[in-house]
C-alpha cells in the first residue's frame, strides 16, 4: 500500500476477492433470494406492457417497457457481477444485500406509476437505494484491495454516486425533457463498469456469471408461462371458445420450450475468457432478457384479442408474440450460439428460424401456433445437424 492509500483509509471491514479459478462455483441462497425479489418487478413491467398494447398505445407501451426493464436489468446485473467477484457472505455483506433487495421491491412498486403517469419518483428512489448500497459494497472491496484493484473499486464508487445524482435530476425533469435526457443518463450508467475496469478487471467467475444469467433467463421465461396461463384461464372463465384459445396456448408453450432449449444448448461460461467478450455478452443480454419477458406479455395480448377484450388489429396482436420471439432467437445466436457452430448449415438455423417466426405474423389466427412450430423446428434442426458424424445426438 502506497502513501496515498494510507492517507485514504476506509472505515469499513475489507471484502477480499474470491478466486476466479474456484471449482464448482454455484449461486448462493442469498443470490437466489435476490433474484426472486426481481420477479415482482419483471411481472409488473409485463402487465403494464400488455395493458398499453391492448389499448393501442404502442409507442407509450414499448417506450415505457424499454425504460423500466432497463432499470430492472441494470440493477440486477451490477449486483450479480459484484457478487461473483467479492461475495464472502459475512454478516455485513448479507445486511447490505438485504438493503438492495428492499430497493428492488421499491423499484417494483414504482413500475405502475412510471408506466401510467410517467412518474419516476418511486422507481428512481428504489434504484438509488440499491445503487448506494452497492457503493457501500464497493467501498468494502476497496478496503480489502491494494494497488490497481483498489483504484478500480474506488472508480466504481465514484461512478455509482455521480450517476445516481444524475438519475435524481432526470426524475425531476418535465416528461418531454426526460425522454431526451434518459438515453444520455443510461449511457453514462452503463459506462461505469467499462471506465472502472479499463486498467484492471474485477475477479468475476466465468462459470458463475453464466449460471446467474441462466437463472435470470429462467425467471423471465417463467414469467412468460405464468402470464400466458393466467390469460388463458381468465378467457376460459369468461366462457370463450377453446378453439380460439388452444392455438395460442399451444403455440406460446412451444415458443417458451424452444427458447429454453436454444438458450441452454451449450454452456456459456467457456466463452467469457476476456473482458471484451464478457462486456458484450453481459450487456447484450438486455435484449435477450427483455424479449424473453415480452414473449409472455405478447401471448397475453393475443389471448385478449381472441376473446375480444382488445380491439387492436389481429396483425398487431400476432406481432406482440412473433417480434420478441424472433428477437430472442436472433440475439441468442449473435451473442452465444454462433460461436459453437461448425458450418454454414448450423449457423443458418437460428437466423432462418427468426425470419420464419416473423413471417408467421401474417398467418391470422394461426400466427402464434405456427410461430411455436417454427421455433420448435429450429431446435429439431439444430439437434439433427449437431449429431452429424457422431454416434449419438450432441448439443447443437
Amino acid at each position: 500500500m502506497n502513501d496515498g492509500e494510507r492517507r485514504f483509509s476506509i472505515p469499513l471491514p475489507g471484502l477480499p476477492p474470491r478466486s476466479r479459478s474456484e471449482q464448482h462455483r454455484a449461486a448462493t441462497p442469498l443470490e437466489l433470494f435476490f433474484d426472486l425479489c426481481f420477479v415482482t418487478a419483471v411481472a409488473q413491467a409485463g402487465v403494464k406492457l400488455v395493458h398499453a398494447l391492448a389499448e393501442g398505445e404502442y409507442a407509450h407501451g414499448i417506450a415505457g417497457y424499454v425504460i423500466v426493464f432497463f432499470a430492472i436489468w441494470w440493477a440486477w446485473m451490477n449486483f450479480t457481477w459484484f457478487a461473483s467477484a467479492y461475495d464472502r457472505d459475512d454478516a455485513l455483506y448479507r445486511a447490505v444485500t438485504l438493503v438492495q433487495i428492499a430497493g428492488a421491491l421499491v423499484l417494483a412498486a414504482g413500475v405502475p406509476r412510471a408506466f401510467d403517469s410517467a412518474d419516476l419518483s418511486i422507481a428512481v428512489t428504489g434504484y438509488v437505494i440499491m445503487r448506494l448500497a452497492l457503493a457501500v459494497q464497493w467501498l468494502r472491496a476497496a478496503a480489502g484491495e491494494t494497488g490497481a484493484a483498489r483504484r478500480t473499486a474506488l472508480r466504481y464508487v465514484a461512478g455509482l454516486v455521480v450517476v445516481q445524482i444524475g438519475w435524481v435530476v432526470v426524475a425531476a425533469l418535465p416528461h418531454d425533457v426526460r425522454l431526451i435526457v434518459f438515453p444520455v443518463a443510461a449511457c453514462a450508467d452503463v459506462a461505469v463498469p467499462v471506465l472502472a475496469e479499463r486498467t484492471r478487471r474485477t475477479p468475476w467467475h466465468p462459470e458463475h456469471i453464466a449460471e446467474r444469467y441462466g437463472l435470470f433467463t429462467l425467471i423471465v421465461l417463467g414469467e412468460s408461462v405464468t402470464a400466458a396461463t393466467i390469460a388463458v384461464q381468465q378467457a376460459l372463465d369468461e366462457r370463450w371458445e377453446l378453439g380460439e384459445l388452444l392455438p395460442i396456448a399451444v403455440g406460446g408453450l412451444l415458443i417458451v420450450f424452444a427458447a429454453f432449449r436454444v438458450y441452454f444448448a451449450v454452456p456459456a461460461g467457456t466463452r467469457l475468457n476476456t473482458s471484451r467478450a464478457a462486456f458484450v455478452w453481459g450487456y447484450g443480454h438486455y435484449l435477450i432478457l427483455g424479449s424473453g419477458a415480452a414473449i409472455g406479455a405478447g401471448v397475453e395480448v393475443a389471448v385478449e384479442h381472441s376473446d375480444h377484450a382488445s380491439h387492436i388489429p389481429r396483425l398487431v396482436a400476432a406481432a406482440a408474440v412473433t417480434v420478441p420471439t424472433a428477437l430472442f432467437l436472433l440475439m441468442v445466436w449473435v451473442l452465444h450460439a454462433r460461436h459453437f457452430k461448425r458450418d454454414l448449415a448450423e449457423q443458418s438455423v437460428l437466423p432462418i428460424a427468426g425470419a420464419a417466426v416473423l413471417a408467421c405474423t401474417f398467418a391470422g389466427r394461426w400466427a402464434v401456433l405456427l410461430a411455436g412450430l417454427a421455433a420448435i423446428a429450429s431446435v429439431a434442426a439444430g439437434t439433427a445437424l449437431g449429431a452429424r458424424g457422431t454416434d449419438e445426438f450432441t448439443e447443437p
